[in-house]
């Protein structure tokens, strides 16, 4: 029997802008987002007739209850699109933390289309894919394919595939879980509401122009990260503080280039130039605190 496995790498917004909330309660977003060569779950399909889902690893009681999970979601989405879609069974080994600002739910959502695709002959370029992806959640569709690009609308607009250097990162996370929509019902954005832009977008998504120009060296694009913020990081913050924390032991660390959270948090990022510098890094702060989720890793 034929058995599938991809890992669900996590997702990182290397940045964040908030533009503003429509009338149906999303918000309007822009983000340079990316995706770790190392930390994710494990996802496995046995093709079949009967759908279902195990869930195993050492994150699996935090993932919720299995009939809530996006990996049932996004299959349900699909073979209400696709008639006659091959199903089967899936195991999910869950080492991601949970409501932590890496996609967790949403990696793996993605994760289970590119193989349900794969099981069923499907092009990735299917609209039913993408429709079914768009249907799960809003950052869905950008998780469906895990490689740099840059993120507008609700999520569902995307640019081609960036040209960005290897980045070399420490992933850090307190241990603590933060719901998205409680970040963003702190941010306090009402319909219309906008916040002020001090950039230029210089990746512009895909359909409005080829794509954008590469960018060679990790100096350029640290340099044009650092221009720019996530807007979700105060408020964050303000409903847990150890966040700043994090981001404060992330910034003492020998090498650290920049330091800041990712999506909603709690999980925060920083930037080193070479590989040695971050697994040094991510070592110290390891041993420092121990409680804390922490992880060298190369992003892309």
């Amino acid at each position: 029997m034929t058995v599938l496995t991809e890992t669900a790498y996590a997702k990182v917004n290397l940045t964040l802008r908030i533009l503003g909330r429509r009338a149906d309660g999303y918000h309007e977003l822009e983000s340079l987002v990316v995706f770790t060569r190392i930390a994710g779950d494990t996802l496995t399909l046995v093709p079949g007739e009967e759908l279902g889902l195990t869930v195993t690893g050492p994150r699996a009681t935090a993932s919720g209850d299995i009939s809530d999970n996006l990996v049932l979601k996004a299959t349900r989405a699909l073979m209400a699109r696709c008639d006659g879609l091959r199903v089967g069974h899936f195991t999910l080994d869950k080492h991601l933390p949970v409501a932590a600002g890496l996609g967790g739910g949403s990696v793996d959502a993605g994760t289970a289309l590119r193989l349900l695709a794969n099981a069923n002959g499907l092009m990735w370029d299917d609209p039913r894919v993408f429709e079914a992806a768009r249907a799960t959640g809003a950052d869905v569709p950008v998780c469906f394919f895990p490689y740099a690009c840059f993120m507008e609308g609700i999520g569902d607009v995307l640019s081609e595939r960036l040209g960005l250097p290897c980045t070399f990162c420490v992933l850090a996370n307190p241990g603590v879980s933060l719901a998205t929509k409680d970040v963003f019902a702190a941010l306090n954005m009402r319909t219309g509401d906008c916040l002020p832009l001090a950039h230029i977008q210089r990746f512009p998504p895909l359909g409005r122009v080829s794509g954008p120009e590469p960018i060679a060296r990790l100096s350029e694009l640290i340099e044009w990260v650092s221009g720019e913020c996530n807007d979700l990081e105060p408020p964050a913050i303000a409903l847990q503080p150890v966040i700043g924390r994090v981001l404060n032991a992330l910034r003492a660390q020998t090498g650290c280039r920049l330091a800041r959270m990712s999506g909603s948090g709690a999980t925060c990022f920083g930037l080193f130039d070479d590989e040695a510098a971050a697994q040094a890094a991510a070592a110290a702060m390891a041993a420092r605190h121990p409680e804390w989720w922490v992880r060298a890793d190369v992003l892309s």
